[in-house]
């Protein structure tokens, strides 16, 4: 048993992300604890937790990408669990958090499935949800109970600055993710631009135009997630059309569907930064590919939770 703080810890991983689970069991010094996870023959799914967790402050570690309706069973199954196990606080640590991008109605008759989502989460017991990058941040309105989003941002941004580049400028994919490439560019202190863009169908991309000078320049696109990398090879592509000298990319959540690894790799883009929010499969990982750790961000938010501090300096880059 693990005491921090004076209180009792577990820490369970349900499979998703056991990567990042095992880093974040290590940043915090609390071994993972056994949890069974199985499915029946018709797919249910069933928990059996094989310790204690009675009055325990426990830490579940699920990112919700693909399977994601899966992801969410195990998750909310488990939360019960330890719910009826008389837990005393379950942390939810959900790294990405799926059904994001269903944050509104875009049509009549649409559902919104991020709120739904947040419902669920929280009648199954959970007291606490830690996540990261947020697809739209009023997600958090969406909560009755706390929830932190964390921010990539710090470990992207000194990756790149890393690389020392000589003329660079920062480019948002479309006009919603502005806010997101000037942060980047405030802290390499680079200019931005911005694709203007339109999108006749889901996960189909057309580049309108580019606002903002790329000429010659090195250019580092900047978004939350990359999907079928459709939008990001298009835009990778027209930013070399308009003078570019080499294009990089960077989002927290590669979620990676479908053909996006081939087109990445046939693409004009240099290299792809990435986090371990979404644990990537072996054919999922290739040479364009970086992938950052962001454990040490969850460790600390978990450590400081635990000991009742805040975690306002967790949002900003440390030199």
């Amino acid at each position: 048993m693990a005491v921090l703080y004076g209180k009792k810890i577990k820490l369970f991983s349900l499979g998703s992300n056991n990567e990042l689970a095992a880093e974040i069991s290590e940043y915090i010094d609390v071994p993972l604890s056994s949890i069974s996870v199985k499915e029946f023959a018709d797919g249910e799914v069933n928990i059996n937790i094989e310790e204690t967790v009675r009055e325990h402050d426990v830490f579940i570690v699920q990112s919700t990408n693909e399977p994601v309706n899966d992801n969410y069973m195990k998750l909310l199954i488990t939360i019960d669990a330890l719910k009826r196990a008389s837990a005393r606080n379950i942390n939810v640590i959900m790294p990405y958090y799926g059904y994001s991008r269903q944050d509104r109605k875009a049509k009549s008759r649409q559902p919104i499935s991020a709120k739904l989502i947040a419902d669920l989460i929280q009648v199954a017991g959970a007291t606490r949800v830690l996540t990261m990058d947020l697809h739209a941040s009023q997600i958090q309105g969406f909560f009755d109970i706390p929830i932190d989003n964390l921010v990539a941002f710090p470990s992207i941004a000194d990756y790149f600055e890393s690389m020392n580049f000589k003329d660079s400028v920062v480019v948002s994919p479309d006009h919603g993710g502005a806010t997101r490439a000037r942060q980047l560019a405030d802290a390499l202190s680079v200019p931005i631009a911005i694709i203007d863009k339109s999108r006749p169908l889901p996960n189909v991309a057309e580049v309108m135009g580019i606002i903002g000078d790329v000429e010659n320049k090195t250019c580092i696109i900047i978004d939350d997630m990359i999907d079928t990398a459709g939008t990001l090879t298009v835009a990778a592509s027209a930013l070399m059309e308009h003078g570019a000298k080499e294009v990089y990319a960077s989002c927290t959540h590669p979620i990676f569907s479908g053909p996006a690894i081939d087109r990445i790799n046939n693409s004009v883009l240099k290299e792809v930064v990435v986090t371990n929010t979404i644990q990537l499969s072996e054919n999922k990982k290739t040479r364009k590919v970086k992938q950052l750790s962001v454990s040490d961000l969850f460790g600390q938010a978990v450590l400081n939770i635990i000991n009742g501090e805040p975690l306002s300096g967790l949002f900003e880059r440390r030199h």
